[in-house]
């Protein structure tokens, strides 16, 4: 079973474990008790007439009572503690081993997928672990305890009474096996579920633009009524044990009434022993007809391991080796050493046969069509993807080598369209470096031309801001960003095209900061203006993985090749210089979904 597998989440918590045990036996214990009270009142009380007896046993029944409403209580807080604690530490090893996956399993993992396995899939396990787990235990309990009585007591028509038994179990364990494949079909169309809707959500304002909400009800629908469909299948394969388990739980009774009545009849048992032995053949039955539930519960949770463990089983494609090095402080260089790379399920290269050498503190610009492979260069520095070929150096060290996190930590990056949490503004901006100070978050803002619309806000940095920033436009999310980015002080400095969702105004006010903030930084930018891109130190032109032509702005102009014939084609269309674009910019979406944007 791979609930099984998920045992060490359950072996922390030995001691609490132990004493669930040893209250368990408790209880079990004043429960087996109980019928052999009811025994002797029954013989020694009514049948005698001991009004006294019945006193006394009438005040034993309720001190146990009591008893065992205590320890049930005890029992139940522990039980739940342990599951919840251990749903709690799944979800933590979860969470924590999604944000070291690699990007190329979030290029193809579906979110509403990992948000159902993180929450729906690990409350059926915590739920087992919590709750059937303990019935389960109480039930073997209570199984060798009866036998161990019910034999001491009159074996002979304990053989009888378990007959039916054992049909019960085996068909019970059979259900066991159909419905664990059944609910890791549930499970999975739950997380397809989770994703319609996850997706629908975050692209409302285009369904809505488009006028396709009947459409989209229409796909809901259909993944809806598959899960609906899978659903029943698992209640119409309940549906058919229940029935059988009732019977031969009623079977039990009769053969116990009909052979017991047989020998009281005859004088070898009495009444009350006869009471007493159908009381705890009901025990041993009620628990049997349980047991259906505890194996519907144990297919749930086995089948959410299954899912659980199909993300903890991911290796992460790119972490920090053991031999890694801390990077020192970054001087700016960045080198390109017959770089190829070639995604898994892609059968041209992104990037083939690239070198280039970027001097510290120099401004490059990247240019070319969608899908030339502009952003897949710049991923391959901060080590968001491994090159297939070559190699890739900062400081003529390969970042493969080096400690990933002090590599990310001296590389700033803005992207296109940057994800900001809805979070306070402050905290935004602070992502980074959460110890930064007030002053040092307001500086990054005022460098990024953000300071005077932050303090506009009632709340000013304190300003909640939507999910995914969706309160503020995408100019003043744009700043946002770029300051968050600057608060780091990286020394390699990335801009995939991040002044394409501001005005002229806003942006030359954005570039007018970072000229100052740009110096003593190797600066990459992914743009599309002929502003921006003509004031490069080196300018990279790019087609279908490979670098075409490359230099300053002047350099390419005197080459009359592709930039040049791009240029004069835009400039002729566009008298105005700073709204020229060379390329139509398109939409992008976050560089660790980037895989589609070369």
């Amino acid at each position: 079973m791979n609930i099984l597998r998920l045992r060490s989440f359950v072996t922390a918590y030995l001691p609490q474990i132990f004493l669930s045990a040893l209250n368990l036996a408790a209880l079990t214990a004043l429960n087996l008790y109980v019928p052999r009270i009811i025994r002797d009142v029954i013989d020694q009380g009514l049948v005698p007439g001991e009004v006294g007896f019945l006193m006394r046993s009438a005040l034993i029944l309720l001190a146990l009572g009591l008893t065992a409403a205590a320890l049930t209580a005890v029992q139940r807080f522990i039980s739940e503690w342990i599951g919840s604690r251990v749903g709690y530490d799944i979800r933590n090893r979860m969470y924590n081993h999604i944000q070291n996956l690699s990007f190329s399993y979030h290029d193809h993992a579906q979110t509403g997928q990992l948000i159902s396995r993180c929450i729906e899939d690990v409350r059926a396990v915590q739920n087992f672990i919590g709750s059937s787990v303990v019935e389960l235990t109480q039930l073997i309990f209570v199984l060798f305890g009866a036998l161990f009585i019910m034999f001491s007591a009159n074996w002979e028509l304990t053989l009888i009474a378990v007959i039916p038994i054992f049909p019960l179990v085996w068909m019970t364990f059979k259900f066991g096996d159909r419905v664990t494949h059944l609910f890791f079909k549930v499970d999975n169309l739950l997380g397809e579920l989770s994703a319609r809707l996850q997706e629908n959500v975050t692209g409302v304002q285009v369904v809505r633009a488009f006028a396709r909400e009947p459409y989209e009800v229409k796909r809901f629908d259909i993944t809806n009524r598959a899960y609906y469909n899978a659903r029943i299948k698992v209640i119409s394969e309940w549906a058919k044990v229940m029935p059988s388990t009732d019977f031969l739980v009623t079977l039990c009774t009769i053969l116990i009434l009909w052979f017991g009545g047989r020998m009281v009849l005859q004088g070898t048992m009495t009444v009350g022993e006869l009471v007493a032995f159908n009381a705890y053949v009901m025990m041993l039955a009620a628990p049997a007809q349980q047991l259906t539930w505890l194996v519907n519960a144990a297919g749930e949770a086995d089948a959410g391991a299954k899912r659980v463990l199909e993300v903890l089983d991911t290796k992460p494609e790119i972490v920090s080796s053991a031999a890694a090095t801390q990077l020192p402080a970054l001087r700016g260089e960045v080198e390109f050493k017959n770089v190829s790379l070639k995604y898994l399920d892609e059968k041209r290269a992104s990037l083939t046969d690239i070198n280039l050498k970027v001097k510290p503190n120099q401004l490059v610009a990247l240019i070319g069509q969608t899908g030339s492979g502009k952003t897949s260069l710049i991923n391959l520095i901060p080590r968001f993807y491994d090159v297939s070929d070559g190699a890739v150096l900062v400081d003529g060290v390969d970042v493969r080598t080096v400690d990933l996190v002090s590599l990310r930590k001296q590389i700033g990056i803005v992207l296109q369209t940057s994800l900001l949490f809805s979070d306070t503004i402050r905290e935004n901006i602070a992502y980074g470096r959460p110890e930064a100070t007030d002053e040092e978050v307001v500086a990054a803002a005022e460098a990024a031309q953000a300071h005077e619309f932050i303090v506009g806000f009632a709340e000013g940095y304190k300003t909640i801001v939507g999910e995914r920033g969706v309160t503020l436009s995408g100019g003043q999310r744009q700043r946002v960003a770029i300051a968050r980015a600057l608060l780091m002080n990286p020394r390699v400095l990335i801009l995939d095209d991040s002044l394409s969702s501001v005005d002229t105004q806003t942006e030359k006010l954005i570039q007018e900061a970072l000229d100052n903030l740009m110096e003593g930084r190797t600066t990459f930018v992914i743009a599309h203006r002929l502003s921006t891109v003509r004031r490069a130190d080196l300018i990279l032109v790019m087609d279908k993985g490979h670098i075409v032509e490359q230099g300053t702005h002047a350099e390419l102009l005197k080459q009359g090749g592709l930039y040049k014939e791009i240029h004069d084609l835009q400039l002729a269309q566009n008298a105005d210089p700073a709204e020229v674009t060379l390329f139509e910019p398109r939409p992008e979406k976050a560089v660790y979904h980037s895989r589609d944007l070369n």
